[in-house]
């Protein structure tokens, strides 16, 4: 198993839910089919994923929505 540093995740992120959720949405991508923007260590899509955060190629944006009235 891969093992990849907490610190080296939260380099840039200082929200642990939004590596979480980061990592989760990134993982679904790659499981329906997306190519990995890293090179690949594991068959498994969620250590890619947190591969692809620790590498700067995957990252945390926050959209913004409108209020509802």
């Amino acid at each position: 198993m891969a093992y990849i540093a907490l610190e080296k995740l939260l380099k840039k992120e200082t929200s642990l839910f939004k590596l979480i959720l980061t990592a989760a949405a990134r993982a679904n991508e790659l499981a329906q089919g997306a190519q990995p923007l890293v090179p690949v260590h594991s068959k498994k899509v969620s250590t890619i994923a947190l591969e692809e955060i620790a590498a700067g190629k995957v990252s945390y944006k926050e959209r913004k929505t409108k209020k509802a009235v």
